[in-house]
């Protein structure tokens, strides 16, 4: 939930492409600080005392709350001296258009009105198999760390998981700079064409490159995070997109981000289910199977077979590689129809503009 309003708050609190990209990089900066607490969490892991661990989760959450609290009204207070005359507007308007919009604009109205918006409607669908990718590589990312790129100690997995969390955010600064010179359309649209790209040269040239290997791994995680984290500026386009397209006296920034979050949670559900079944189908082994016969997929990849061994790595490699390709090819499709760019994203950026100035 406050993913949600955090993300609602960002397309509020600019409308230019520029603005929006700043304020993002801002956010990055600071969310790769705190994932950088990921690191001392392992280091405090212990499996026979939680002790520590515990501890240092409810310092998390504390300094959280405090942070929190303390920005939100910080920000409440800032935006009141700078734009007094529209705080006062919206105190004065605020009961009468809580009593308005539940007759006027209610949810089944809404909803009908994003079936008719199509842009809407192919980012959805762009949305879900992003969705699907980025928690396919969360749910597999240890298992392709572990029987792809051979024998490692704890730390060192522990340290590149880490990473994977971290690199995000800091490669966010990066797209948003190319954002601000290409927009964002095109940057995804070339994130799409890349991801493609690096499965197809690491399908042809096969397993037993292994710092190849290591490279598309890692890249792989961190690229389909980064896309991820780029739609919201797509989705704040689509606010300015709906408030010009029905005439709203207010943006729905808040519905239209928890309605893509929605349409999208398929795909988080459905990625380590159809991630096992691919593993089943590549490999002949249930994950989740039990009973004597068999332990783990550990069990059967440790095997002193080298046929054996060979055939279940190549089989996690096709799964591996297979995914990104067939995600990458419908995601350029979809988005090869997405219209929201460009002279029209201007007009929107422009009418959207005018009309907040003319309300306040």
């Amino acid at each position: 939930m406050i993913d949600l309003h955090h993300s609602a708050l960002l397309a509020d609190l600019a409308i230019s492409s520029e603005a929006r990209t700043k304020l993002n990089a801002k956010s990055s900066l600071f969310s790769a600080l705190g994932s950088a607490s990921v690191f001392l969490s392992y280091i405090l892991w212990d499996k026979s005392n939680f002790t520590s661990f515990r501890i240092y989760c409810v310092c998390i959450s504390v300094v959280s709350l405090l942070g929190f609290t303390v920005m939100a009204s910080a920000m409440k207070q800032s935006y009141a001296k700078e734009h007094p005359m529209a705080t006062r507007k919206t105190e004065c308007h605020e009961r009468h258009e809580e009593a308005v919009i539940p007759q006027n604009r209610s949810i089944l109205v809404f909803i009908k009105q994003l079936m008719k918006h199509k842009n809407f409607k192919y980012f959805s669908v762009m949305n879900l198999i992003q969705v699907f990718h980025c928690h396919f590589n969360s749910n597999f990312f240890p298992l392709f760390l572990e029987n792809l790129l051979g024998g490692y100690s704890s730390g060192l997995g522990a340290f590149l998981i880490g990473i994977s969390f971290l690199a995000p955010h800091i490669n966010n600064l990066y797209f948003l700079s190319l954002c601000r010179r290409f927009g964002v359309y095109n940057v995804i649209n070339l994130l799409f064409f890349v991801k493609l790209l690096i499965s197809i040269t690491m399908f042809v040239a096969g397993p037993k490159h292994i710092w190849l290997l290591c490279l598309f791994v890692a890249s792989n995680r961190v690229f389909t995070e980064g896309t991820c984290k780029l739609l919201n500026l797509v989705i704040s386009d689509l606010v300015d997109e709906d408030f010009v397209l029905h005439k709203r006296k207010k943006a729905v920034s808040a519905l239209m981000f928890g309605t893509a979050a929605l349409v999208s949670k398929p795909g988080q559900t459905f990625a380590p289910l159809l991630g096992t079944w691919l593993l089943a189908l590549q490999t002949g082994h249930e994950i989740f199977q039990q009973g004597s016969s068999v332990s783990g997929l550990n069990a059967e990849i440790t095997s002193p077979n080298p046929l054996f061994l060979d055939q279940q790595r190549r089989g996690i490699f096709n799964m591996l590689v297979y995914v990104p390709i067939v995600c990458a090819s419908l995601q350029l499709f979809i988005w090869s129809r997405f219209t929201l760019k460009n002279d029209r994203l201007k007009w929107v950026k422009s009418a959207r503009s005018g009309a907040e100035h003319s309300i306040v």
